[in-house]
């Protein structure tokens, strides 16, 4: 076939596909809203308990003075989406947004005036929302200050860009049937089911995802990706050192600390001051729910080694002076805390021993919670830890992580731990 040919089929090819895209993507734009609903007071409280256990403001808030107007940067593979206004704004927001309206990009994915979303925003677990339920989180964002904020260009990879593509993401993994109890299981499991899959979505960030960024729900909450972080498994492949009660569970989803447990970092510590403000029974189903999972986790092969201070490392080796200037960061910067016991007003902090993140398949986590340390959410009182990340190097975070991952966690050493330091330098280093 001359090369002029296969030009042409290309062409040709690339032509039905994007036609075909815009067919499936066509959906007709619903009319606005004349006027406000009336909206039941009951119904407005309802929805923002629903609002918190579904992390609403932690996406759609970049300002914390202007809630729910949008404008976080959500990084993907794909590129950068910017969530979007959802005060009652007319122009800028969805405030023109009817009922049916606002169901739809729920369920759908689709907004008002037709165009896909992205599934940053996770339709694909809202999609199972009972219509109450979905009302009542219609009634609480009605209600929110309407705010002025236009919704910023997303910065995606060609050809991401194409909204069209969306229409083949949803025919792989849209499902939108209704959710379905399990009657083999208790009514507060199928609560904390529900809570967790169709609304709090924690499988967005605690399953792994597929080339295409669909959920591999082969293994469901077997770990994940959110915001740069790595979100553990919940399952038999959970990295905790120590076994989840359910009672530390349920403490650590409400308040971000349990005992034997790292406290909340990163994105968790929203999800917990989300929580935290949530109706303490469907915390406590969520909790059961994710704890039948936590259960599989089989006995640790090699126990976590004893909590207490870490050793001076033995001497000889190939990288015996990498694990010298390890020992001599951690005696600097972190054995007057982590040495000693936590107690419940102690004021010192979780034995490394029992730090998960030393026994995540990658440091990532770590060299976050170093170099940026751990503060609490709002400004809020509570447990915080200082960064590091402007007095350590390069030589001294890979020399302090490769220590802790020997002597805390008594793990093998992380593959490419240099290059990984790099990058979380390079990251702190972006705008």
């Amino acid at each position: 076939m001359k090369r002029q040919n296969r030009w042409w089929l290309a062409l040709a090819g690339l032509a039905v596909l994007a036609l075909t895209a815009l067919w499936l993507a066509w959906h007709p734009a619903l009319p606005p809203l004349d006027a406000p609903a009336r909206i039941d007071t009951a119904l407005v409280e309802r929805g923002a308990n629903l609002a918190r256990l579904g992390m609403c403001a932690s996406c759609h808030t970049a300002d914390p003075a202007r809630p729910f107007a949008g404008a976080l940067a959500l990084a993907t593979p794909f590129g950068t989406v910017y969530s979007t206004n959802i005060t009652p704004d007319a122009r800028t927001g969805i405030g023109a947004w009817s009922e049916q309206a606002f169901t739809r990009a729920m369920r759908q994915g689709v907004a008002r005036d037709g165009h896909l979303l992205y599934p940053a925003f996770p339709y694909n677990h809202y999609a199972q929302l009972a219509q109450d339920d979905i009302r009542a989180l219609y009634a609480f964002i009605m209600t929110r200050p309407a705010l002025t904020a236009p919704a910023r260009d997303n910065d995606l990879h060609f050809p991401f860009g194409f909204r069209p593509l969306v229409a083949f993401w949803n025919l792989l993994y849209l499902d939108d049937a209704p959710w379905q109890a399990d009657s083999r299981q208790s009514a507060e499991w199928n609560r904390g089911a529900y809570l967790s899959n169709a609304l709090a979505h924690c499988s967005a960030c605690h399953t792994p995802r597929t080339l295409l960024g669909g959920l591999d729900l082969e293994r469901q909450l077997g770990g994940g990706e959110s915001g740069g972080w790595y979100a553990p498994a919940l399952n038999a492949d959970a990295p905790s050192p120590m076994p989840w009660t359910h009672e530390h569970l349920l403490r650590y989803l409400r308040t971000g600390i349990a005992p034997g447990h790292a406290i909340a970092a990163g994105p968790m510590q929203d999800v917990a001051a989300q929580l935290g403000q949530s109706d303490p029974q469907d915390v406590a189903a969520i909790a059961t729910y994710i704890h039948g999972f936590l259960r599989q986790a089989p006995a640790r092969a090699t126990p976590a080694p004893k909590p207490g201070a870490l050793p001076v490392p033995a001497a000889g080796g190939p990288d015996a002076a990498q694990m010298r200037l390890g020992y001599q960061v951690y005696a600097m910067a972190c054995a007057r805390c982590h040495g000693a016991g936590r107690g419940a007003s102690s004021g010192s902090a979780l034995p490394l021993q029992q730090a998960s993140a030393l026994y995540h398949p990658d440091p990532r986590n770590l060299l976050h919670i170093v170099r940026q340390g751990i503060a609490p959410p709002g400004g809020e009182p509570g447990r915080a830890m200082p960064g590091f990340g402007a007095l350590l190097d390069h030589a001294q975070l890979t020399a302090l992580a490769a220590y802790l991952r020997r002597y805390g966690a008594g793990a093998e050493p992380w593959p490419k731990l240099a290059n990984g330091v790099e990058d979380s330098i390079q990251e702190a280093k972006q705008p």
